[in-house]
């Protein structure tokens, strides 16, 4: 079963161009020029329910213009989207008591008040059974570790007490589908990783549907089973994440430590030397040029091995290596 699917969805949005100077400002009132720009252009995407999925692209792709479809809060230029089982821009309400959202530059905590407070006001604004609502704030506290601040105005807590209250208030009203934009932003490692646990064990526990968009590879490494990619507005890939090392950037990093007086000089075609100091070396293997098996036995004939470890490159080089597939995109989403 499906927790939404999308059907050729496109946005199209059109703005002014105003040439400079006053006789620029008259002629644009009279006689104005429109400018075109497809932000989403066709999207066909389907996602299960209790599926974790990454929605990538470089700034300007169209990932925050998806997501407000999929919400409600913009309406497709054509296309058609469901949410479970809704439409979203025509049954927003509805839809809205059915999923939760995470944006790490916009708060739904209020400012000036206690994290307390907001979960009070939610719980009333998702009609939540009373001992319901104590039951889950109560466990969420638990499991959040809100209790030290949760009575201290949220313009006093720091970045990372703030998401976890952010997060801890979406998961309030028990969404079956969460979406989560740039959750962990700003934030420094011990925090990102107690969040992503925590995102983890409520999806694992709960069967809530996870939807994200980061540019932080831990999040799509470490949350995410699928990694579907938009790119000036299109689908660009859509594949299960550990397939993407072998599927989208085919090598192994190998990394070195020879003892005194050894030295390595690869000749295998395909191996490559990307960082090297007096003892230590790592080795970039090109799979679809060579084996480990011939790399190995070179290294071994040329140097005493003191340790080594072979690893898959780092998810943030897929990612990159994915956007430049189509070149490189800036810009506004």
């Amino acid at each position: 079963m499906y927790a939404l699917q999308t059907t050729a969805l496109c946005k199209t949005f059109y703005s002014k161009r105003k040439r400079e100077g006053l006789a620029g400002s008259i002629r644009a009132l009279l006689k104005p020029e429109w400018e075109e720009k497809r932000a989403v252009v066709d999207i066909d995407l389907s996602v299960r329910r209790g599926e974790t999925v990454a929605f990538l692209g470089p700034n300007g792709a169209g990932k925050s213009t998806t997501i407000k479809m999929l919400t409600g809060i913009l309406h497709p230029s054509s296309g058609h989207a469901e949410v479970l089982g809704f439409v979203p821009w025509r049954e927003r309400t509805q839809l809205a008591f059915q999923i939760g959202a995470v944006f790490g530059q916009k708060s739904q905590l209020w400012y000036h008040l206690p994290p307390i407070d907001t979960f009070e006001l939610l719980s009333r604004i998702y009609e939540l059974n009373r001992h319901d609502y104590i039951q889950r704030r109560n466990d969420l506290i638990e499991r959040f570790e809100l209790g030290a601040y949760l009575h201290t105005p949220v313009r006093k807590l720091s970045l990372g007490e703030r998401m976890r209250c952010e997060i801890a208030a979406s998961f309030l009203h028990r969404p079956k589908l969460l979406f989560l934009d740039e959750p962990t932003i700003g934030l420094d490692v011990v925090i990102k990783q107690q969040i992503r646990q925590l995102i983890r064990t409520l999806n694992r526990e709960e069967g809530t549907t996870v939807f994200l968009t980061s540019h932080d590879a831990g999040d799509v490494e470490e949350l995410c089973t699928r990694a579907v990619v938009i790119h000036h507005g299109g689908l660009l890939l859509d594949q299960k994440v550990d397939r993407l090392h072998q599927e989208v950037l085919n090598q192994k990093v190998v990394s070195l430590l020879v003892k005194p007086g050894s030295v390595i000089s690869p000749t295998i075609p395909g191996v490559s030397v990307s960082a090297q100091d007096e003892r230590s070396y790592k080795l970039v293997v090109d799979l679809s040029r060579t084996n480990m098996e011939q790399v190995l036995g070179a290294v071994i004939a040329q140097a005493a091995i003191e340790d080594l470890t072979i690893e898959n490159p780092p998810m943030e080089e897929i990612i990159q290596h994915i956007y430049g597939m189509k070149g490189g995109g800036a810009g506004d989403e």
